[in-house]
């Protein structure tokens, strides 16, 4: 692809995401940040692979920069699929309000709607993982896009969780939507922390 395109394909999304269409939205855009952290990642994974002075870190940079290649595709993957759950419950929002069928729809089309933000958040949880490792292991040469990348997972968890919340706060089924907020909850004292540890690391190590 040449870059001629790749900014063609950049902006149809980002004028996309500014219009007044329901879709793309912020679950799009989490999964977009959550697709660049690994993307980022993979870059600093191989600028070091080769490099003499990293040689005993390559098996484990290897290994690594599979990984966050498949975390990337599946992230890139749950754009359309947030926009292909949030469709239908824009349109159930529209349902008269006397329908009978109205609240059973509407709880369908939220529990729908919650999962690729879920699973947007719990893949952007695994980049962290591995982007923390980049920072560990990566050419110093690279550091601050190790930086940019947790940075980057960090705004695709925050993103994630939003469009989870904005669902589950609807919900009639309150045990179902307590445990996808606890699990959410879980995964966001764990990883912040982590995003925000690596970063002040890195950005510490500039000065």
């Amino acid at each position: 692809m040449t870059n001629s395109m790749l900014q063609c394909e950049i902006a149809d999304f980002a004028a996309s995401l500014a219009s007044a269409a329901p879709t793309p939205g912020g679950g799009g855009a989490a999964a977009l940040a959550g697709a660049l952290a690994a993307a980022l990642g993979n870059m600093v994974g191989n600028l070091t692979v080769g490099k003499k002075k990293y040689a005993d870190n390559e098996p484990r940079l290897k290994e690594l920069n599979a990984e966050v290649e498949e975390l990337r595709v599946e992230l890139l993957a749950q754009i359309d699929a947030d926009a292909e759950a949030f469709g239908p419950l824009s349109k159930a929002y529209g349902i008269p309000k006397d329908d009978p069928d109205r609240d059973a729809t509407l709880e369908s089309c939220l529990h729908a709607a919650a999962e690729p933000p879920m699973q947007i958040l719990r893949l952007s949880c695994k980049v962290m993982d591995c982007v923390a490792e980049y920072a560990k292991l990566g050419s110093k040469l690279v550091i601050s896009d190790a930086g940019c990348a947790a940075t980057m997972a960090e705004s695709g968890m925050r993103a994630a969780a939003l469009n989870v919340r904005i669902n589950t706060r609807l919900m009639k089924d309150r045990e179902y939507a307590e445990a996808m907020n606890k699990e959410l909850e879980a995964l966001l004292k764990k990883y912040l922390p982590i995003a925000q540890e690596v970063y002040s690391f890195i950005y510490g190590g500039l000065s």
